[in-house]
This record gives C-alpha cells, structure tokens and sequence, in this order.
C-alpha cells in the first residue's frame, strides 16, 4: 500500500470531528454537569504535549487545553487557563472538573481498554 491521503483515510488516520459527551463532577455537594467535546488524539495533542515539554509547562494541562474543544474543535481552554497563570484571581480549574475532563479525554480515546 502506498501512503496517501486517500489511503490513511480509508484506514481511518484521520481524528475527524470532535466527540460530543456529558461530564459530571461535584462542587462542594452539589453535581454539576455540561456537555462537552473532545478532540480524540491527534497532531494538535502531539504537539501541545512537545511544547509542554519543551517550555517546562504542565503537560496535563497542555493535555486538556489540546483536547477539550468546541463544537468546531476550536480549543477552549489554554494550558494557562487550567493552571491558573492566565488569571491568577480565578485560579486554576476546579480539581474535580479537572478529573472529570481527564477522564473524558481518556474514555474517547480508549485509554484502559483492551482490543481483542
């Protein structure tokens, strides 16, 4: 097989739109939800956690920043935003949010799960 755009597409290479899905997590005692899209793995992740690496950043934070997009998957977050460096008087995202979203990224991207 030669490698061509249409072949990787054919094999399913490409990440293609991001996956809608439903989050919940806990503030104090009250459960709070959203729906949410995540971008499965791709260059843009690749690159995020390269960067991270590179600048001596949070590479979770580049993780999710990379990952937790829009409807367009254009990324919502910066890696700033999830650690708090963009506005130190909001602080870093929520430890439960923060769990709930790891869990997501690894749920559309099979983390845990073994093929047969």
């Amino acid at each position: 097989m030669n490698l061509t755009i249409d072949s990787l597409n054919d094999m399913g290479a490409f990440t293609g739109a991001p996956v809608e899905k439903e989050i919940t997590w806990k503030k104090g005692k009250e459960e709070l939800k959203a729906t949410v899209f995540v971008r499965p793995l791709s260059y843009q992740s690749a690159v995020s956690d390269l960067t991270s690496l590179n600048q001596k950043k949070d590479a979770l934070a580049g993780r999710i920043a990379a990952s937790i997009v829009d409807e367009d998957g254009k990324p919502i977050f910066t890696p700033d935003d999830i650690t708090g460096d963009a506005d130190p008087a909001r602080g870093a995202l929520d430890g439960n949010l923060t769990m709930a979203l790891l869990n997501v990224i690894g749920e559309v991207n099979g983390a845990g799960k073994t093929k047969s």
